[in-house]
């Protein structure tokens, strides 16, 4: 028999993404028996879900964020029985009807616990959405990290990841904590740390919007910064690499963080952006700040 395969997926207020995600999530070579969504929008995806049998959908009336999302849909999806769970954004889609069981076959050859796909850039179909530092440089290249075949213990959670369900009682469900940004980093490290098999395949694809603007050198290509585009994002993500320093005790990223965002903000003059950096990451290095979005002031 071969294996059985759930979809957990989050959306917000993004119809006609996840209508071409639902879409080519239904005509994968290897069926999916049920697609677990969790929606929290501001506008309720009900009436597109219920084009498809296969949907389970969850409204949430509450914003829980990706991480909070994905750690429901990921709790219902597990719950349905399934062998793996393929994890998927609402923005996301499969580069073609074989990914799914192109994802499989790796896994199974490859004794795998975890297999990701490579995330491309809608448009750009040569260069990946996000970077893999390869010599220690890092690359959006995809040629040039396809050649490699499959890269082991790397990868980029949650866009098109497969896991196997009993991964879950090892390492835990998606910090909701983390809100945005950071939540796929904590779960990587926890997969490290547990031992857990898993790599990315080279030979399949999904695509998902870029983030080439936010990558901002500071040092030569050895040394860089991500640097959101909103103060939304910015908030979250500086914040949340403060407080996965302080979890997982990573001194080389508080070094280069700390030297890093120095660098950026001082060499441009951008005082402003400098105190909010140090605002939000000096909160997540102390683990305050979290909460429900309602309460936190970005």
């Amino acid at each position: 028999m071969s294996p059985s395969v759930a979809v957990a997926a989050v959306t917000f207020d993004r119809p006609r993404e996840l209508a071409v995600l639902l879409n080519a999530i239904n005509r994968q070579s290897s069926p999916v028996h049920s697609i677990c969504l969790v929606d929290s929008g501001t506008v309720p995806a009900k009436e597109m879900a219920d084009q498809h049998a296969n949907v389970d959908y969850v409204r949430s009336e509450a914003n829980l964020g990706g991480a909070g999302g994905f750690s429901l849909a990921v709790l219902k999806a597990v719950a349905s029985g399934a062998d793996w769970i393929w994890m998927m954004d609402d923005d996301a889609e499969p580069g073609d009807p074989e990914c799914l069981a192109t994802l499989l076959r790796e896994a199974e050859a490859r004794g795998l616990d975890a297999v990701v796909p490579l995330v491309a850039a809608p448009g750009h179909p040569d260069r990946l959405s996000f970077f893999f530092r390869l010599d220690g440089k890092v690359t959006h290249d995809r040629a040039e990290v396809e050649k490699l075949g499959f890269l082991p213990d790397d990868g980029h959670f949650f866009n098109g990841a497969l896991i196997r369900s009993d991964v879950f009682f090892k390492v835990g469900l998606p910090d909701m904590r983390l809100f945005i940004r950071g939540d796929e980093v904590d779960f990587t490290i926890r997969l490290r740390k547990a031992g857990i098999r898993f790599g990315t395949v080279t030979t399949t694809a999904i695509t998902h919007p870029h983030a080439f603007a936010e990558t901002q050198h500071v040092f030569g290509a050895r040394w860089h910064v991500i640097v959101p585009e909103t103060a939304f994002k910015r908030y979250y993500y500086y914040r949340n690499r403060g407080y996965l320093i302080r979890r997982h005790f990573r001194v080389k990223s508080l070094v280069a963080d700390v030297g890093g965002y120095l660098g950026y903000f001082l060499r441009r003059g951008d005082f402003r952006g400098l105190a909010d950096w140090f605002r939000a990451f000096s909160t997540g290095l102390r683990g305050k700040g979290f909460g429900p979005l309602k309460d936190q002031k970005f």
